[in-house]
């Protein structure tokens, strides 16, 4: 999927289930996170209309997935808990160049396409692996929209960059994402 590099260890999916009320917090505030993120996006992209508005449309999405996970938690009568650090994401971000305004643009697109590409092959990996058939049924759901904007981000790279360049770092990108993952799935958190 994605030509991830490193897929996930089905396992994960029995550790995640462990603590489905951790995970759906953690996954509430990357949600949030991901809306956070395209918003940064719209403001480093303001001159471009056009690309404004499909990370608008992006933005808007990722808060009502947040919004979902949210009424999921209290459906539940579970605690929301509390912002976390993601490690992996943190990770991730070390290797965005800081080079050109396009350079910087492009690989900040790139970062997004990583994130939302691995989530959605964990969104994959719990509706495959998991008992629980509602969210089963949400991830299938969430794996869907993740897919898009993971295809909307790479292809806003190639509209802002040259495409040859942006297919190239994108293979860097996974081969960096393969690296690190390595050292997650064992935790009852998206990426972790």
């Amino acid at each position: 999927m994605f030509k991830l590099k490193l897929p996930t260890d089905p396992r994960w999916a029995n550790i995640a289930e462990g603590n489905i009320q951790e995970i759906l917090t953690d996954h509430a505030w990357c949600e949030q996170k991901a809306a956070t993120n395209a918003i940064s996006l719209i403001i480093m992209l303001s001159e471009y209309p056009d690309i404004v508005t499909e990370l608008l449309a992006i933005a808007q999405e990722e808060l009502d997935h947040f919004n979902q996970v949210h009424e999921i938690i209290k459906k539940r009568g579970y605690t929301f808990g509390k912002a976390r650090k993601d490690d992996y994401v943190n990770e991730l971000a070390k290797f965005v160049v800081q080079g050109t305004r396009e350079k910087l643009i492009v690989d900040k697109i790139l970062f997004a396409a990583m994130i939302e590409a691995r989530s959605c092959e964990r969104f994959k990996v719990l509706t495959e692996n998991i008992k629980d058939e509602e969210l089963k049924v949400f991830y299938r759901e969430l794996m869907i929209s993740e897919a898009n904007h993971y295809t909307t981000f790479i292809g806003l790279a190639r509209q802002l960059g040259e495409p040859e360049a942006v297919n190239k770092r994108w293979e860097e990108w996974l081969e960096y994402e393969a690296s690190i993952i390595k050292s997650y799935g064992n935790k009852e958190t998206i990426h972790g």
